[in-house]
């Protein structure tokens, strides 16, 4: 069994801090907090973490880096993707344009974990707002996919709860998805169109029919294949056998709001977590809303993309 080692970086202490994006040619983790209202850049080389917020955006659902302009990012603002520009390490970043928007009609709610595929394409999920205190019930989110030659989003799957946790087996055309409120974990088959097929249930969370003290939040996928599963109340992350669905490892941080994962650094081999002051609870402690780096796994990540808008 992989030894592993959990250290707290230097950042700020985020409301709500998600998304974690690992730029190859930046060495660098883009991440946001959702409620904070800011955008971060943490420097590998520099250990150091930037942010950044924009004018008129207070909450920030996701970012990604855009294919072709090292200082432009997609983000997620309401039930819009919403382009800006920063280099970086500014303290401000600013408002290019709107790139589209989705559920014109429901404004209760917004965008929340969104990733890009190999061939550059947008994914992302909405969810009604947590303040109305009745997602698990409503299931008023949608998944999509972006067409971005058409201008136009795909609807993939209705009535989501809380659209999460998504990675690609491209080795294999697989794509893994959490909606958090249906406690698991599911597998699809994508096809050219980046379309989904075969729903397959890898894990389920529940234990003798009971619900978990934890939500499954984000998650990223190595390169063998096995699922990280944040989990929300659940101060872990689990690595998950993809076609088994066993628990292979339970990966501990010292906050209970573990929202994320990402594999970063210069081999792919360590595993940035975000993680979350505050939500549905009262404040946390510190070192809640950190970001975390674990080392020692063993094992390597697989590459995030930037969007391709062209």
């Amino acid at each position: 069994m992989a030894s592993y080692k959990v250290e707290q970086l230097p950042s700020p202490l985020s409301v709500l801090g998600e998304g974690p994006h690992w730029d190859i040619e930046r060495q660098s983790l883009y991440y946001n907090d959702i409620y904070g209202g800011s955008i971060h850049r943490y420097d590998y080389k520099e250990n150091k973490t930037y942010n950044a917020t924009i004018d008129g955006f207070p909450v920030i659902s996701f970012i990604i880096p855009v294919k072709g302009n090292d200082r432009h990012f997609i983000i997620g603002t309401d039930r819009k993707v919403t382009l800006v520009d920063w280099d970086g390490r500014s303290e401000k970043a600013t408002f290019v344009r709107t790139v589209g928007e989705v559920e014109l009609d429901m404004a209760d709610n917004r965008f929340n974990d969104a990733k890009v595929d190999s061939k550059g394409r947008f994914y992302g999920g909405t969810m009604r707002l947590e303040a109305k205190g009745d997602i698990f019930e409503m299931r008023l989110g949608t998944f999509y996919r972006y067409d971005a030659k058409r201008g136009e989003f795909v609807t993939l799957k209705k009535q989501i709860g809380v659209s999460n946790g998504l990675c690609w087996n491209d080795d294999e055309n697989l794509f893994y998805y959490i909606d958090s409120c249906d406690l698991d974990v599911k597998e699809y088959r994508v096809d050219e169109h980046g379309d989904l097929s075969g729903e397959r249930v890898v894990i389920d969370f529940r234990v003798n029919g009971e619900k978990p003290a934890f939500v499954p939040d984000g998650m990223t996928i190595d390169a063998n294949g096995s699922l990280y599963v944040a989990t929300f109340g659940g101060s872990t992350v689990y690595k998950v056998n993809s076609k088994t669905g066993k628990v292979e490892l339970e990966i501990k941080l010292p906050c209970e709001q573990v929202t994320s994962a990402a594999f970063g650094g210069p081999n792919l081999d360590i595993l940035y977590v975000t993680t979350a002051a505050k939500e549905f609870k009262s404040p946390q402690p510190a070192p809640a809303g950190a970001l975390f780096a674990v080392t020692g796994l063993g094992v390597k990540g697989t590459p995030m993309y930037p969007v391709d808008l062209s």
